[in-house]
């Protein structure tokens, strides 16, 4: 398994806000239309899963697989042509700030990992940047 880390991003709201938000997929909603259209063709929700139409990659399905109130929501992929899981921790840093950091553990084999990983560090990157300026409240 290869493990890819976002930069931990600091967060201005609670941390019990920011779980609350992030637990459940229906928030989505809020940042749909910050999404790339020209990236993304499909994006789809509901409470446990989401899903995505990514170019050149195509159909990801994620589904929360863990929630650790009010710490981490894990991930893992229902369809994806790459497996692997991720995971979205919170830690509080004052009663009104937290911060975040995103995870990914991919099986990579090993004549694609020099093709994907920098794709993957810098997608990874993005959905944190992403996650960091969603207001939770």
């Amino acid at each position: 398994m290869t493990k890819f880390e976002s930069s931990v991003k600091q967060i201005p709201y609670p941390q019990a806000a920011v779980y609350r938000n992030l637990s459940d997929l229906n928030n989505l909603e809020k940042v749909k239309d910050r999404v790339p259209e020209d990236k993304v063709k499909e994006f789809t929700f509901d409470t446990d899963s989401v899903t995505v139409r990514v170019d050149p990659v195509g159909l990801i399905t994620l589904r929360i697989c863990e929630r650790e109130e009010p710490k981490c929501v894990k991930f893992e992929t229902a369809q994806s042509p790459l497996p692997f899981n991720l995971w979205i921790q919170v830690l509080p840093v004052t009663e009104t700030t937290s911060k975040m950091k995103l995870t990914l553990k991919a099986d990579i084999p090993f004549m694609l990992k020099g093709m994907v990983s920098g794709p993957l560090e810098d997608g990874l990157e993005k959905i944190a940047d992403a996650l960091a300026q969603i207001k939770y409240e």
